[in-house]
């Protein structure tokens, strides 16, 4: 009943958000298309952003053939504001919330939240403090996020059933985007660490380092709409715990600047290879605010 709650009450935010920010006059770029993940907000702004990935299995590189459903869901909200006068510094939180079921269920179980039963879990799994900088005055299309993951979990598997790693991450991300003469096209590149650290026997992740390069190609017919096609790779590296794990991401999506203030998002992936890692796809759906 409490995550019902919670969720709700989400949701009633931005549909506040909505009501409260009506006007749709066409900007000089919208949030979509001036205001990407590398670049920051002024001081006394806020942005919010609320993304749900829903994962989902029934083959890995682990068997050949089918394997019995696994869907792992993840929300995820980051909310940051803006400090100092020139745009180069954002304090923020994130929080992550996770529903995973197993054992062939539908993947759309995952919003029944029976967290109780053998086949599933969920919960709050990790609060991270967050902040995000610009390291070079003159180049304010690159970024850094700092973010260091706390976790909430006590136990990351139970019963069989896969919850959240158990352990701290300390995540870098560099963000660079580049818009191309004419503002129809954009390119932004990404580039994921995350050390994780902690006790080996808590988490399979615990003493590597993962790294998580990414690109994303944009195309706006319009200010306020956007499609795009993404490829990712992913590297666990191994330094210490005796594994490691690899998958190659491809996808693609949409953006859509509802009102000056907040935009819609949905983007698919399909994880077509990798080493000691599934092999399913992922559906996606965010919103953001930016006031």
């Amino acid at each position: 009943m409490k995550t019902k709650k919670i969720v709700l009450t989400a949701i009633s935010f931005f549909v506040l958000a909505i009501g409260l920010a009506q006007d749709e006059e066409e900007q000089q770029g919208s949030v979509i298309q001036t205001l990407t993940p590398s670049k920051l907000i002024g001081k006394g702004q806020f942005d919010i952003k609320w993304f749900n990935n829903l994962y989902t299995q029934t083959e890995s590189t682990f068997s050949d053939g089918d394997e019995p459903r696994q869907t792992f869901f993840t929300s995820t909200i980051e909310a940051y504001t803006g400090v100092g006068n020139n745009k180069r510094w954002n304090v923020g939180l994130i929080l992550e919330f996770r529903s995973n079921v197993v054992g062939d269920r539908d993947a759309l179980d995952v919003f029944k939240f029976d967290g109780n039963s053998s086949t599933a879990r969920s919960g709050f799994t990790s609060i991270a403090p967050s902040v995000k900088f610009v390291p070079f005055e003159n180049v304010n299309n690159f970024s850094i996020q700092s973010s260091f993951f706390i976790p909430l979990v006590d136990n990351e598997t139970e019963n069989g059933v896969f919850l959240d790693q158990n352990g701290f991450i300390w995540q870098n991300r560099f963000f660079y985007d580049y818009t191309f003469p004419g503002n129809k096209f954009q390119i932004f590149g990404e580039l994921n660490s995350e050390l994780n650290f902690g006790e080996e026997e808590d988490s399979f992740a615990n003493n590597s380092l993962r790294l998580t390069p990414g690109v994303f190609f944009s195309y706006f017919p319009s200010s306020k709409f956007t499609v795009l096609a993404l490829a990712q790779h992913s590297e666990l590296i191994d330094l210490g715990n005796d594994f490691d794990q690899s998958f190659t991401a491809l996808g693609g999506g949409a953006k859509y600047q509802l009102t000056k203030q907040l935009n819609i998002e949905a983007l698919y992936t399909n994880f077509v290879d990798g080493s000691n890692t599934g092999l399913g796809e992922t559906f996606n759906l965010g919103l953001r605010a930016v006031f």
